[in-house]
Parts: C-alpha cells; sequence; structure tokens
C-alpha cells in the first residue's frame, strides 16, 4: 500500500491524489438505549458501551428484542430489478414473487436498505445510462407508492430520520459503473436523482490493471460528491488503488471471507486486515454461493472479517431478491433474527452487534457526507473526459 500511495502522489496530469484521510475508530459518543435489559445502541449510536447481551433462555426471543432497538441496514437489495418483471405488486400487502416486501422487513427488523442499481449482464453503453435512470425511476415511483413504509434517504441524517419515523430508509445504490457512460457529467446528474454507491467494475476505466487516470478522477468525483465505492467484484489492483486513494470510506457491499470459501468477490486476509487500517466496510452476503449453506457459516464469515478488520468495519448484506440462493433459515428479509440469535450464541457483544447491525453504515455515511463537504471546498465539479486523460 505505500507503494501505490507513493505512486499516487507522483500523479501530476490530472492534479494530485490526497493522502487518505485517517478516520477516527468510533462516532462521537451518544446516550445508550436500554432494550429489554440490553444495554446497546440507539438507532443514531456511534461509540457504545461494550456490554454483554443479557442472559435468557431463548436466543431468538433475545434477538427480537435487541433488533426492536438496534434494527439492521442492509447492504445489497435487488429489489428494483425483480419488480420490474411484476405486473402488479403492494409491497405494502405483501408480495409472494420476491423476498421482500414490507411485512417481512418489519419482522426482520430492518430499518435501512441500499437498492441495488445493477443491470443484467450486456447491457452496456448508451443502453445502461438509459436503463439505470429507467432503475431511479421505478425506485422513486416505489417509494412514492408505499409512503408509510419506505422513505429516501441520501445520507446519514435522513437515514436515522427515516428511521426515528418508523420508516425503512431506502439508499440508492450501488449503480454500475457502466451506467456513468464514461462521462462525470452523467455521475453528477445520477447523484442529483439520489445515487450513494457506485461499484467500480465493469468500466474500462476499472479493470484487472486497476484505475486508469480516468478512473482516478471518477474516484475523485466521487468523493466530492459523496458517492461511496463499492468494490466487491472489483480486481485486486483495483481494490488496492481505491483503498490507497479514496478519502472517504470504502464498501465491498457483497463480500465475505475467501479463506473460508474461495468465491471470486470474497475478500483474501491481506485485504481484509488493509481494509481494517482504511476504516472501510465489509458486508457479508447471505447467499449459500459465497458463505455457504447455514446460518453458522455466515456467522463464521462475520466473524472471521471481524478478527481481520475489526468490529468497526463489518456489516450486513441481505442481497435479497438478486437470483441468488440463501443459507437455511435465511429465505427472506425476515429472517435477520435468526442470524442475529446465531451471534448470540457465538458470544458478540450487544455492542459488536450494534455496529454490525446499523452504526457502521451509518459511520460510512458520514464518512463520505463529511470528505464531500470538505472537498467542496478545496476544488470544482471536474471537466475531466476520457479521451483526454485515456486516449
Amino acid at each position: 500500500m505505500a507503494d501505490l500511495q507513493d505512486e499516487l502522489r507522483t500523479t501530476a496530469e490530472v492534479g494530485e491524489l490526497d493522502p487518505p484521510a485517517a478516520w477516527p475508530d468510533t462516532e462521537p459518543p451518544a446516550t445508550a438505549t436500554l432494550i429489554g435489559g440490553v444495554t446497546g445502541l440507539g438507532a443514531d449510536s456511534g461509540a457504545p458501551d461494550r456490554a454483554p447481551l443479557a442472559d435468557g433462555p431463548d436466543p431468538l426471543a433475545r434477538a427480537r428484542t435487541f433488533l426492536a432497538g438496534t434494527p439492521v441496514a442492509d447492504g445489497y437489495s435487488g429489489l428494483p430489478w425483480a419488480l420490474r418483471h411484476l405486473p402488479w405488486f403492494d409491497l405494502e400487502l405483501g408480495e409472494s414473487a420476491v423476498d421482500t416486501d414490507l411485512p417481512r422487513l418489519r419482522e426482520g427488523h430492518v430499518g435501512a436498505l441500499f437498492w441495488s442499481l445493477h443491470l443484467p449482464r450486456g447491457i452496456a453503453g448508451d443502453r445502461a445510462v438509459g436503463a439505470t435512470l429507467e432503475q431511479l425511476d421505478l425506485v422513486k415511483t416505489v417509494i412514492d407508492a408505499h409512503p408509510e413504509g419506505l422513505r429516501l434517504a441520501h445520507g446519514a441524517g435522513e437515514v436515522a430520520d427515516a428511521r426515528n419515523c418508523g420508516r425503512v430508509a431506502v439508499v440508492l445504490g450501488p449503480a454500475g459503473a457502466a451506467a456513468l457512460g464514461d462521462s462525470l457529467g452523467i455521475l453528477r446528474a445520477l447523484h442529483a436523482l439520489g445515487l450513494r454507491v457506485l461499484t467500480l467494475t465493469g468500466a474500462s476505466w476499472a479493470g484487472e490493471t486497476g484505475l486508469t487516470r480516468f478512473g482516478e478522477e471518477v474516484l475523485r468525483e466521487m468523493n466530492r460528491l459523496g458517492v461511496l465505492a463499492d468494490l466487491s467484484g472489483a480486481s485486486d489492483a483495483t481494490i488496492g488503488r481505491a483503498l490507497a486513494a479514496s478519502k472517504a470510506p470504502v464498501l465491498f457491499t457483497r463480500s465475505a471471507a475467501r479463506t473460508l470459501r474461495p468465491h471470486p468477490s470474497n475478500l483474501s486476509d491481506a485485504v481484509l486486515a488493509e481494509l481494517g487500517v482504511a476504516k472501510g466496510l465489509c458486508m457479508v452476503p447471505l447467499t449459500a454461493e459465497q458463505t455457504g449453506p447455514s446460518v453458522r457459516d455466515v456467522a463464521d464469515h462475520l466473524d472471521h472479517v471481524r478478527a481481520l478488520a475489526g468490529a468497526d468495519c463489518v456489516g450486513l448484506s441481505g442481497t435479497y431478491d438478486s437470483g441468488t440462493a440463501h443459507p437455511q433459515d435465511l429465505a427472506d428479509a425476515s429472517c435477520y433474527p435468526h442470524l442475529i440469535a446465531e451471534l448470540i450464541t457465538c458470544g458478540w457483544s450487544a455492542s459488536d452487534l450494534a455496529l454490525l447491525t446499523w452504526g457502521n453504515v451509518q459511520r460510512v455515511l458520514r464518512g463520505a457526507d463529511f470528505t464531500a463537504r470538505a472537498a467542496q471546498h478545496r476544488r470544482p465539479p471536474s471537466s475531466a473526459r476520457i479521451a483526454d486523460l485515456d486516449g
């Protein structure tokens, strides 16, 4: 990482990359809440009291009690694309054709969702830009049709406000890099429409050899806007560049531990350790392919990521409605209490669980907001073009 950083500092063609910011280990202290005998975090808290969960005979009941006060921020939902194929739906009444609806979100104690704008393979170029805009339009239509259950959120404060009003906060993204059409102007337009997470794969400027000069400029502009970089599925070279260069925390929205399961999107121990230093966030997916067929397999991945990256760098990614199989007892968005019950059995403290379910996502969203405000004072919107930088 030191070599990468030194190389990045010498880049002069577009302007030097700023050194990575040093992010605090915890958010400012907040008043702890007492939840059924559990000292944990409130919905918008940051620095927890490291108290154990209260004893009780039924881990599932204790999990539900805990989640009632500290809900789940789910890092990846494929619901928008799934809804495009339904002639009619009502998420408030319940929709059996998908894995996610409002009754199941409430039963699973989900307080926030990242709604993926990823597109099927084969959609590229102008088609990708248009299809992403259609996805955004659909998402806003769905949210408007369910005002008692859903609320669009653009940052950490709005996520907390939605939760406090009894709504599920919807954060737009990740979208694929192809959605930009190799244009920073389109990136700014998508941000204005609500996009907050972009996956750095599927573009000529973010490939096997890492970020090109234009790719580095895309990352700078993302930092300036407050769009988080998602590195799940990115090449090792792209991951290394982004970890070294980004001033905002980075995300892996669907990555587990490669040591436990050798999936291409899972992370090596070395990357997990680097992620901990950079204070990014690895959101472990609840998929049989990446984590295994049982709840215990998912818990093992969460344990492994926590051990290497730290408790403040691990999160959850349901990956529901994305066409993947899920572990037993984690079939849909209502099943989070089963996972939390398993983690309670494994000895996770209330403070670590609160970071896992809610606090770490809030920290990363705040980090993006803070970075954007600082960057906007230093530089105007970039007018760089891919033809000028990459030829």
